[in-house]
Order: C-alpha cells, then structure tokens, then sequence
C-alpha cells in the first residue's frame, strides 16, 4: 500500500463557527457535532479567533481511492503505530484517509511503515 506524504504543517483547532474555515485551503476539515465545531487546516491559514488549538502536525494520506468495503487499511496503520507509542489524528474523506501525527514522531511513524511493507511517497502534483 503506498501513503503520501502531504508536505505542510498542520494545526487542530476547535472554533465557534464554520465560516472560521478558510476553504480555500487545499487541506481543510471539519467536523460539527452537538458538542464542537473541529477544524484542521494548514497550520498558516488557523483563524484568528478560536477556542483551542494544538500545533505540530504532519500527515500522509493512503494514495488512490479506497472503496468502502476495504476493511482494516485504517485500523492496521494505527496499530503499527500505537505498538510503537505513536498517537494519531485520522480524518476520512469519501476518497480516502489522511493520518495525523505531531510533528516530532513523524519520522519515525514513516520509518517504521515502511519496515511493516507501506511504500512512502511525496506529496503528489495533483495538490
């Protein structure tokens, strides 16, 4: 399975409302439930005014698009991980996942999905 690296950093935000978001960002997330409004964006492009926010992320995203009847892509990546004390952040689009780690333990989250058989890419011209 190849992953791509997404060259940017990232930032999680939690914010008052969705016209914070900045859409015209090439990575942008959000998340609204009866508790929150979540935001993850390119770490340059974090409104001005928020609730919390937590700096430090990178991400690779799994390439191409996956059907909804693969099972466990997610769940193996993060097990990987998690045997090795690294957390994640996942977000899931229609296409695909993105997966989030912060900043220092990147390196070795790739390192070690390669070791497991995970072919790592760079940021692909389509973005």
């Amino acid at each position: 399975m190849e992953l791509e690296i997404i060259e940017r950093d990232f930032s999680i935000c939690k914010i008052k409302r969705i016209g914070q978001a900045d859409f015209r960002d090439e990575f942008c997330f959000v998340g609204k439930t009866d508790e929150e409004i979540s935001l993850v964006c390119s770490t340059e492009l974090v409104p001005a005014e928020i609730l919390e926010r937590e700096d430090g992320w990178k991400c690779f995203r799994i390439s191409g698009i996956l059907d909804f009847s693969l099972i466990g892509i997610l769940s193996r990546i993060s097990a990987v991980l998690a045997e090795h004390q690294i957390g994640i952040f996942a977000v899931s689009t229609y296409n695909t996942d993105y997966v989030f780690t912060k900043r220092d333990a990147f390196p070795r989250a790739v390192s070690l999905l390669k070791e497991k058989g995970y072919r790592i890419v760079p940021e692909s011209p389509h973005v």
